[in-house]
């Protein structure tokens, strides 16, 4: 990745732009739900400052308002969240050697679906300070939403918080669009996630997995293949 430090992260602040509003969209319903389970505007912000997860909020805080125990709550988070283990892994690999440890757990904590997709599509070795541009920009509207959704979001048309989500949706799209019409291959290979993944959520044989864990069976499967099938040469690039 070309640049300076501060080049990359300003263009990362700017990438996650969109990121910051589709989260903002989307937390405003988690903030219903945590609402809903007697959860405070203040203990909702903290909760999605710590747990950069719509999943993972959701099935917390419904946890939380049936009174479950922090077993199934630990066990439930593990699942939901399990791959953003395998996102943070491919990130490592794209990162030059020398970046130290705190730097990637930094990123570790920051990594969402959105997120991971537009790191992992910048050209040559990613530079951290993008991803933190974006986390620095994205990362408020998750919390920011969420804060308000308790206080505000029964009173917003629920017409309206839909149609605000769709945008997050969009924003996901826009992400890869570009490096697969780039690659045939990444294009495959997305091509293959839709069909596959619209097949686990249809055929009732895999009625019995939670979504978090069906995403990350077809994350290991899919990626697996497609390294396999068509390696890459490894990128030498130093980061500036």
């Amino acid at each position: 990745m070309i640049g300076t430090h501060k080049q990359n992260f300003l263009r990362g602040a700017k990438d996650g732009i969109p990121i910051f509003l589709g989260y903002f969209a989307v937390a405003l319903t988690l903030g219903i739900a945590a609402k809903a389970a007697g959860v405070t505007p203040l203990q909702a912000m903290l909760a999605s400052l710590t747990n950069n997860t719509s999943a993972g909020e959701f099935i917390g805080f419904t946890l939380i308002a049936e009174g479950g125990s922090y077993l199934e709550m630990i066990l439930m988070e593990l699942i939901a969240n399990a791959r953003y283990l395998l996102m943070s892994c491919a990130l490592s690999q794209k990162m030059d050697p020398t970046v130290p440890t705190w730097q990637r757990l930094l990123m570790g904590h920051g990594v969402t679906d959105e997120i991971f997709s537009i790191s992992v599509s910048v050209p040559g070795k990613l530079d951290p300070f993008y991803t933190y541009g974006a986390i620095a920009v994205a990362v408020p509207g998750w919390t920011g939403g969420t804060f308000l959704g308790v206080i505000l979001g029964n009173v917003l048309p629920t017409s309206l918080v839909s149609a605000l989500s769709v945008g997050l949706f969009g924003m996901f799209i826009a992400a890869f669009i570009p490096a697969a019409k780039k690659d045939k291959v990444v294009a495959g290979t997305v091509a293959a996630s839709f069909l596959f993944s619209y097949l686990m959520n249809r055929l009732p044989v895999f009625d019995f997995l939670s979504s978090g864990m069906k995403t990350v069976i077809l994350t290991v499967v899919i990626a697996a293949a497609a390294a396999i099938l068509f390696p890459r040469k490894e990128e030498t690039e130093n980061v500036a």
